[in-house]
């Protein structure tokens, strides 16, 4: 079983009882915040073994793997994770757009809040990010054309004597 099976099967498909489910995730929403303080403050892209990311961040590496499954969406350049083992080289070299609209788009905000993101983007161009990730997922319904209204094909007709009749050949 590789690492990435692994943890998808302890960290989804568990039957723990519910207190200890949250306990665990708890505590994986804690590590996650501590890494990417650390992350997002570094002026060099980290990079690393999953093993010496996982003891550079002072955690497992289950847990890394973890973390390294959610991250790399985000990244310039995606690692390996659906093969990887614990001396596979990954790189967390990610593109700060790209991560924070992901974080928005996952209600992250322990995550989106950080203040280390003010050293990365400008409040302008995160509160764009958050807005452009808000209304992504809006459905936008068009117009309903009426019967009396103007025919969208343009021949100056109502609606319902031009395209909109039965049998009428639909011309836009």
């Amino acid at each position: 079983m590789t690492l990435l099976e692994q943890w998808r099967n302890d960290a989804y498909e568990t039957e723990m009882p519910q207190q200890q489910l949250a306990a665990f995730w708890n505590n994986y929403f804690e590590i996650e915040k501590g890494i990417y303080e650390q992350i997002l403050a570094a002026k060099e892209p980290v990079k690393g073994t999953v093993k010496e990311l996982a003891e550079k961040f002072n955690t497992n590496v289950e847990i890394m793997t973890g973390y390294l499954d959610g991250i790399n969406d985000s990244l310039k350049e995606a690692n390996p994770i659906e093969t990887m083992d614990e001396n596979t080289e990954v790189s967390l070299d990610f593109d700060a757009e790209k991560l924070y609209y992901n974080m928005v788009a996952n209600k992250a905000n322990w995550l989106y809040e950080l203040p280390q993101w003010d050293g990365l983007l400008d409040e302008e161009k995160r509160k764009e990010l958050y807005h452009a990730q808000k209304i992504s997922g809006t459905v936008i319904k068009p117009k309903k054309i009426g019967r009396n209204d103007p025919c969208p094909c343009g021949s100056g007709k109502k609606y319902k004597q031009c395209c909109g009749r039965p049998g009428a050949e639909k011309k836009f």
